[in-house]
């Protein structure tokens, strides 16, 4: 297989696990044989057959698939307390890339179509104030790609927010490289305008005994397709992804998580929660979950739960758990997708609430658990009225 000079200057290379350079429809029986790659052209333009493409709508994605040329440029905008180090690099810059390699053909667009990338350094042995990145699209009909590097040094620790908004078509990594004992809280915010889409693949690396959470709001944008994959470099790692999501009419919303247990001792926490209304509102959560033979005394769990709130509206939801070894503290998941429940709207009516304000009361129930965990008040009071305004929307 071709390696190019720039993967050689990483120390890094296309992983085929075996198999042809070029992916196609044959279908992978374990997710450690799931094709990854630097190299954009190791990868067939997807049709929208393909496993991991099944749910989305390609004729939507503005050609990110296809090997659309930027036309524009987000802005990157980071607000940091003093301690923390922000860089714009170039493509050579010997930290990007080692958090994860690309899994998907948009993920390799990306990689080889940004120019130049956001590096944030968070101190070790300190817990600095909250760092927000704030991304704004290219505009509407513009296309662009990005690269965004966090790292939280040795026994950091430290929050961060990255809230998208704008319009325009923007796919990107973000990678995340938590050293040993560090403590890293991400909150990653897609607030984006009607119109716009956005791809996104975040890799997650965490150390020895690092802990890693990572909160997902998804409120605004035509398509958004998010793909969270965490990996332990070393024992004792703990990840919790976190998400939340509502989708209006016409909205697609798509989540596709994967822990890949490697190490021995590591936990890991998934709970994602939907609310769906309008006509051809549509969300996607696919949980993958992988304990190889070498992780012994793993601690998993998943879990995503959704809400339609009106018809039209579809929720797929796909939670997946491959075990290599018995030797596991635990594992499991769990899916369900229903509508109000019934017993609940009765119990609160029946104490003198009105139905709309008991159908309020129950979905913000539903998310109060999510929310409770964002660590940045003003994020979570924001977060809370849109909510709010989403319910004011369809009449809740």
């Amino acid at each position: 297989m071709a390696v190019t000079t720039e993967q050689q200057q990483h120390g890094l290379t296309a992983h085929s696990h075996g198999r042809a350079e070029k992916t196609g429809s044959a279908p992978i029986s374990s997710r450690a044989d799931h094709f990854t790659s630097f190299d954009v052209n190791a990868f067939e333009v997807p049709g929208g057959r393909e496993e991991i493409w099944r749910f989305t709508p390609m004729k939507r994605l503005a050609n990110l698939h296809n090997g659309a040329e930027a036309t524009g440029k987000a802005a990157v905008d980071v607000k940091a307390p003093e301690g923390v180090v922000v860089e714009t690099v170039g493509r050579d810059d010997a930290r990007l890339g080692v958090a994860g390699t690309p899994g998907d053909r948009v993920a390799a667009q990306a990689w080889s179509a940004f120019t130049e990338a956001t590096v944030v350094t968070l101190p070790g042995d300190a817990k600095s104030e909250p760092t927000t990145i704030t991304v704004t699209g290219a505009g509407e009909g513009q296309v662009a790609y990005g690269h965004l590097h966090v790292h939280a040094k040795q026994f950091a620790e430290a929050v961060v927010v990255i809230d998208h908004r704008g319009s325009g078509a923007y796919a990107d990594n973000v990678e995340f490289v938590v050293g040993d004992g560090a403590h890293l809280t991400v909150v990653a915010i897609q607030d984006w305008a009607d119109d716009a889409v956005h791809v996104s693949s975040h890799h997650a690396k965490l150390g020895r005994d690092a802990t890693f959470r990572h909160t997902v709001i998804t409120l605004g944008g035509n398509v958004v397709r998010l793909t969270p994959v965490v990996t332990y470099s070393g024992r004792g790692g703990d990840a919790e992804l976190l998400g939340l999501y509502f989708a209006d009419a016409g909205q697609h919303l798509e989540h596709r998580t994967f822990i890949d247990h490697a190490e021995s001792n590591c936990r890991s926490n998934v709970v994602y929660k939907g609310a769906l209304q309008g006509e051809d509102a549509h969300t996607v959560w696919i949980g993958d979950v992988l304990i190889r033979a070498a992780a012994q005394g793993t601690e998993t769990f998943e879990l995503n739960r959704n809400l339609v709130l009106t018809d039209g509206a579809r929720a797929d939801s796909v939670p997946n758990l491959e075990i290599e070894t018995g030797e596991i503290e635990g594992a499991g998941h769990a899916s369900a997708t229903g509508r109000f429940d019934d017993e609940q709207l009765f119990y609160l009516q029946a104490r003198g609430i009105p139905e709309d304000q008991a159908r309020r009361l129950v979905v913000r129930g539903f998310f109060h658990e999510i929310l409770l965990k964002i660590a940045v008040p003003e994020v979570r009071e924001r977060l809370e009225a849109a909510i709010e305004a989403e319910l004011e929307a369809v009449g809740v």
